[in-house]
């Protein structure tokens, strides 16, 4: 008789969903995103599975005292198009960070998540804050270092 050699796949509610707190004070833009895409894909978890949701809940306090390397505080560029003739919108890193600092960090943890329905409830577990005050305080989070 053969052993059994099936790959266990988690239900949806048998997943262990944690809070996870990460301060981004002096942190870097890129490396501080990789982990936060990684944690709400659920890759660091032993029950990982490509085609689920099985990531943990993060909250990102401190958006504006995000880093970047190089000139990049000066010259990276966003932008979007309003829908409207000529309605290209451009901001400059350094302009984004004074108006919506959490901007900067939802769209790089945007860009690193699957580009389909999952990766849109992925990023839903996110929750990115300028200062140091959250309102997920009930949740329990567990402050977390990168």
């Amino acid at each position: 008789m053969k052993p059994s050699m099936k790959t266990y796949l988690p239900k949806q509610g048998e997943l262990k969903r944690k809070t996870v707190l990460i301060d981004a004070q002096g942190k870097i833009l890129g490396r501080l995103a990789t982990r936060v895409a990684t944690m709400l894909m659920g890759k660091d978890e032993v029950y990982y599975t490509p085609h689920m949701d099985c990531g943990d809940q993060v909250i990102v306090i401190n958006a504006k005292e995000i880093r970047v390397t190089g000139r990049k505080e000066k010259e990276k560029i966003y932008q979007h198009y309003t829908g409207y003739p000529g309605g290209r919108r451009t901001y400059t890193f350094e302009n984004l960070r004074e108006r919506k600092p959490e901007y900067i960090i939802m769209e790089a943890v945007r860009r690193m998540l699957p580009k389909n329905r999952l990766g849109d409830k992925m990023l839903k577990h996110l929750r990115v804050y300028p200062g140091a005050e959250h309102r997920q305080a009930a949740q329990q989070p567990i402050p977390t270092e990168i």
